[in-house]
């Protein structure tokens, strides 16, 4: 019998959470819970799956397995903690959460219950990121020296105005850093490894009525010797693509969103004409750059499945709640180094 799912949260990215779970198994998205009685019987009748007004309720529903939480980031902590003691396996949009305190309650309530928790963070889950990934493991670029990450998007100030609480601390954790260049964060210390220091600013220079900065810059000192740069803003017209670049002594590759700009290397290897011609020959989508719903629910797709197979055979997801804690503790670090004006030791 197949794991049924359920969402908490509908909110814009519900949608794509429910695409995706259905692309896997229509059968699969078994029901929805909001706060907001109507969005749920809207969702639910959009999705066919059962609707809740109320998460007690929904955590009881006959046949869920697993809950994807896509509420709010800083309100993932509660329907996170009711799901995992009801013995639900979790999956939570990122950031798992807004602060290391509330990450880590999650990932021990799991460990705990003995259920899975999995953090939302869909770019590791493209060829071309598990591709470089790889490249690096083998030692490809040799002496690893710079890594860098760069998401120069835009947001008009509606973005902000319309929806409530959006650009606080407390709805979303931070702003540029938390949550747009999160994903970027990930992919670059996945690909670098831990962060050792880094010092940065923050500000906000082009919206009012937020809290949260809309321009941020870090420089970081990873634990491997390199150093690297993260460029965060949504205050760049018209929006750019996100960009990694991870170079070395006898190689570099730059990612631009899913299309590989350069793939060069002192020592070529005989696939490596196949790779260019196979990422590098192609034009990525939107990712986001100025619109935040203009992205697939692709990589959200292999990623429940990840989950799923995770489930059924008793293994670890690849993004497991301590995987998706790395990239929240960069981001906090690099809010208290803007704040306390000093470099900070990871």
């Amino acid at each position: 019998m197949s794991l049924g799912i359920g969402i908490v949260g509908l909110g814009a990215i519900s949608d794509f959470h429910a695409q995706a779970v259905r692309a896997i198994g229509p059968e699969r998205l078994v029901a929805c819970c909001s706060r907001d009685e109507k969005k749920a019987r809207d969702f639910a009748e959009k999705y066919q799956c059962s609707a809740y007004g109320s998460l007690e309720e929904f955590v009881g529903h006959p046949g869920l397995d697993i809950v994807s939480i896509a509420t709010a980031a800083g309100h993932h902590l509660e329907p996170a903690l009711a799901a995992i003691e009801a013995g639900k396996h979790v999956i939570i949009e990122k950031p798992i959460e807004i602060s290391l305190d509330r990450c880590d309650m999650i990932i021990e309530a799991g460990k705990k219950a003995g259920v899975l928790v999995a953090g939302i963070f869909q770019s590791r889950f493209s060829e071309v990121s598990k591709i470089i990934k790889e490249a690096i493991a083998l030692g490809r670029l040799g002496r690893i020296t710079l890594g860098d990450a760069y998401v120069k998007w835009f947001r008009v100030q509606d973005y902000y105005d319309k929806t409530l609480g959006r650009g606080t601390w407390g709805y979303d954790g931070g702003g540029a850093l938390m949550n747009q260049a999160i994903h970027a964060v990930d992919l670059l210390q996945w690909f670098m490894g831990p962060v050792k220091s880094l010092s940065a600013y923050t500000s906000t220079v082009a919206h009012t009525g937020i809290e949260v900065e809309d321009n941020a810059v870090a420089a970081l000192r990873f634990r491997n010797g390199a150093f690297g740069v993260v460029e965060a803003s949504t205050a760049v017209f018209p929006g750019f693509q996100k960009r990694i670049e991870v170079s070395g002594s006898d190689g570099s590759i730059i990612l631009e969103e899913s299309t590989l700009r350069a793939w060069e290397f002192s020592k070529p290897a005989a696939d490596d004409a196949v790779v260019r011609r196979r990422y590098g020959e192609r034009e990525s989508g939107g990712g986001g750059a100025a619109d935040p719903l203009a992205i697939s629910f692709e990589g959200h797709r292999k990623q429940f499945e990840d989950l799923i197979r995770a489930v059924e055979t008793g293994g670890t997801p690849l993004v497991d709640g301590s995987e998706a804690r790395k990239s929240v503790e960069i981001i906090l670090a690099i809010y208290r180094s803007a704040r306390d004006r000093r470099e900070v030791v990871l």
